[in-house]
């Protein structure tokens, strides 16, 4: 759950904008009081006169009367929750609370939400007691991932004699978060996770701790296995082998956002479904304790939060989720034409387990994508069919022709990948089991364990 700050005051407005908010009645009143007064005067008939400054002073009074009220009104925001995947309904409490001595008249509240996430709420309120408060609810939903501003809350008040309103807006405002859909991963082992699990997890140097120096002399309790015997007879005492720490698995998630490669737009787009593939790979990896890389076609990569570049996982694996489904609610189409960028990016150095999801690939692209293979420890391609995405009822395709999707993934397949197709419909889950019995890797339990 997640409280919206208080918004505070309504901004005041001035006796101009007060005159503007005189309402059809109020407008009619002062029209005929004016035209009495003219016709007093044409007629001398002096009770006119009387009648009409009465007509017309009535509406300037409650301008004035409404202008100069002394309502203090408190309002705040709450979203339950701020952080919601697509097509998922997040509620929104308003809470009004009158902190003036002096009890409201009837008042209307209206917040306003962009139009992807509903018509605009509106609430009428009976008077509020001094000191007394109400709350209202309700409730948006988007199918399209985004972040959202809420507010500010508008007030309207109103005279007794309706003859005159006004609106005012709090400055406040809040954001809601619209994440992409993350799909539960079945726990099945791809090729190249033997290196972050159990028996097979790599290890490297402690560097840090009781058992830096290398390497060191015997101290009570130390197992007699651990006896370095050459540097033994080197220093003339006892001395014992340096301890060895895991070594945690890294992986890269490499996102194609290139705009020439995911036709069609909407939820139910290509390349929606490339970024919801994304998500679940990554907050799936994290959980297994995978030190996870977002990274997308211009090169970019997300850092993580002390900017080494990735997020780790293990026991922060939440906060470092929430963190990436955040920049993957909004990331957008690049212009980039190619995958050069993410390609100079990957040959710095061993990455680990790549999992790529391209949109289409032509002939020169495809062999970019195949180097990046020699930079991993393994690569899992989930390669988008551009062809199948665009075909309309009756398989009629609305696209220009594009290189099959078959020669696509045996480019891939010949340099190392593990490729699969995708195409309308397809759930990643299926398609993550599908991968894993492609490398002939045996399933594992949630732990880890074969």
């Amino acid at each position: 759950m997640s409280d919206g700050g208080s918004e505070g005051a309504p901004e005041r407005d001035g006796l101009r904008a007060a005159l503007a908010g005189l309402t059809t009645r109020g407008r009619s009143f002062l029209a005929a009081g004016v035209a009495a007064a003219v016709c007093s005067y044409l007629l001398g008939q002096a009770d006119l006169l009387r009648v009409g400054l009465l007509l017309a002073a009535l509406p300037l009074v409650c301008v004035l009367v409404l202008h100069r009220t002394r309502y203090r009104v408190a309002g705040s925001r709450t979203l339950a929750p701020a952080r919601v995947p697509a097509a998922t309904e997040s509620r929104v409490r308003l809470r009004m609370e009158n902190v003036s001595r002096l009890p409201t008249g009837v008042l209307m509240l209206q917040d306003r939400v962009p139009y992807v996430l509903g018509p605009r709420p509106r609430f009428i309120l009976d008077r509020v007691e001094a000191g007394g408060r109400r709350e209202v609810s309700y409730r948006v939903r988007s199918d399209l991932r985004g972040r959202y501003p809420l507010g500010p809350l508008q007030l309207r008040l109103s005279d007794p004699f309706g003859m005159c309103e006004l609106t005012r807006s709090f400055s406040a405002s809040d954001t809601l978060t619209v994440v992409p859909r993350v799909e539960p991963l079945p726990a099945v082992r791809q090729v190249g996770e033997a290196a972050g699990y159990g028996e097979g997890r790599q290890h490297s140097p402690a560097l840090a701790g009781e058992d830096d120096v290398i390497p060191r002399g015997y101290r009570h309790g130390d197992d007699l296995r651990r006896v370095h015997w050459r540097s033994t007879a080197r220093y003339g005492e006892l001395m014992v082998r340096r301890e060895e720490q895991p070594q945690k698995a890294r992986c890269t998630v490499l996102l194609d956002t290139r705009e020439d490669a995911h036709p069609g737009s909407g939820p139910d787009s290509a390349f929606e479904w490339a970024v919801a593939g994304a998500a679940s790979t990554a907050v799936h990896l994290l959980e297994r304790g995978f030190s996870v890389r977002l990274l997308t076609d211009t090169g970019s990569s997300v850092p993580g939060p002390d900017g080494a570049g990735s997020f780790a996982g293990g026991t922060g694996s939440a906060d470092a989720a929430g963190l990436l489904l955040d920049t993957l609610a909004v990331v957008e189409r690049s212009e980039e034409h190619g995958l050069s960028a993410a390609y100079d990016v990957l040959r710095g150095g061993n990455e680990g387990l790549l999992v790529a999801f391209f949109g289409d690939l032509d002939e020169e692209q495809a062999v970019v994508a195949g180097r990046m293979r020699q930079r991993s420890g393994a690569a899992v391609a989930f390669v988008l069919d551009g062809d199948a995405w665009t075909r309309g009822p009756g398989g009629i395709r609305f696209s220009d022709g594009q290189v099959p999707v078959a020669e696509r993934l045996q480019l891939l397949r010949k340099a190392g990948w593990t490729a699969l197709p995708v195409t309308p419909g397809d759930a990643l889950p299926a398609l993550w089991r599908a991968a894993a019995e492609r490398t002939g890797a045996p399933e594992t339990v949630a732990g880890g364990r074969p």
